[in-house]
């Protein structure tokens, strides 16, 4: 299914959902696949997913899929979870590498759900946020930019965020990611940083926000300039992990605090950072290879105690 949600109607996009979901209705189900929300989608899309697929099943089945409504089976924290896994990799990448949050320059690239979210978070946790974009340009300011009022500017005003005031220099949103800084967070779209531009970063950490946003080929670049990347397997882990969390919820019909959820999530990626690194440094590879090795090691172990049934 192609279409740009943003050119569709409420009652549009409604009916596209619903007509989807009913072609995808043998699929899903809360043992089989479990859609989460992505680019395009929302809290209300999620709803209306969970209720066709209990029209057609005759129950209500709020697990068939995460980052619903909180009235409809939803979890605290699902909408900053993304965000605050990026930033609780941050922090871990930073005392691997002795380095202090307080005044630590950040640049992220995207501000939708990720982005935005990730950005409130690490400005109020004192990280320095001197760069900012979206499909509309970018800003960057060395003396930081006042995040609170950027996103009031763009999610309450529906401004363009390049033309936010006192934000700084414009810029484009690719210019954005060579600026230097010591965290890049690239939380937009796939294939942003390519064996093209790779050599142009000039950042300590790569925190990968966006699925996919660095491409095979730059990783080698990327490693002879000794920087630390965190993937997106494990950086943008907080929103799956938390949908994880929704679905148990559901499946138990007792809903957590947003504490609890929050002291989960960190504990996760946490213990998930821990073994990445772990393994990169066991294998002598880099944490992007070294987290498929943890996630093939797991298979291949599970597999091994199955056996094979012929």
């Amino acid at each position: 299914m192609i279409c740009d949600p943003s050119k569709l109607s409420k009652s549009e996009l409604e009916r596209v959902t619903r007509r989807y979901t009913a072609s995808l209705a043998d699929w899903f189900g809360p043992e089989r696949d479990i859609p989460a929300p992505d680019i395009g989608t929302n809290e209300q899309i999620m709803a209306w997913i969970m209720d066709t697929y209990s029209m057609h099943v005759r129950q209500a089945t709020t697990a068939v899929v995460t980052g619903k409504p909180l009235e409809l089976g939803g979890s605290q924290g699902r909408k900053e979870a993304t965000g605050r896994g990026l930033m609780i990799c941050c922090d871990k990448a930073l005392a691997k590498l002795k380095m202090k949050r307080e005044g630590c320059r950040v640049i992220i690239q995207g501000f939708g759900n990720v982005g935005s979210e990730a950005s409130l978070l690490m400005h109020a946790a004192g990280y320095k946020i001197i760069g900012a974009a979206d499909i509309h340009g970018g800003l960057y300011n060395e003396n930081g930019i006042d995040i609170p009022k950027l996103y009031d500017w763009v999610y309450k005003q529906g401004r363009p965020l390049p033309e936010f005031a006192g934000g700084g220099e414009k810029v484009s949103s690719q210019e954005v990611l060579f600026r230097p800084c010591d965290i890049l967070v690239p939380a937009a779209t796939e294939n942003q940083i390519t064996s093209q531009n790779a050599h142009r970063l000039n950042c300590r950490i790569l925190c990968e926000g966006a699925n996919g946003p660095t491409t095979s080929h730059a990783d080698g670049i990327i490693d002879e300039k000794n920087i630390f990347i965190i993937p997106d397997i494990l950086g943008n882990a907080g929103g799956v992990t938390v949908s994880y969390f929704e679905w148990v919820q559901d499946r138990q019909g007792f809903f957590w605090r947003e504490s609890e959820v929050n002291e989960r999530l960190q504990d996760m990626m946490e213990h998930s950072f821990d073994e990445v690194v772990r393994y990169a440094e066991t294998h002598g590879v880099n944490n992007r290879i070294a987290a498929y090795i943890v996630a093939i090691d797991r298979v291949a172990r599970a597999l091994k105690l199955r056996g094979f049934y012929a």
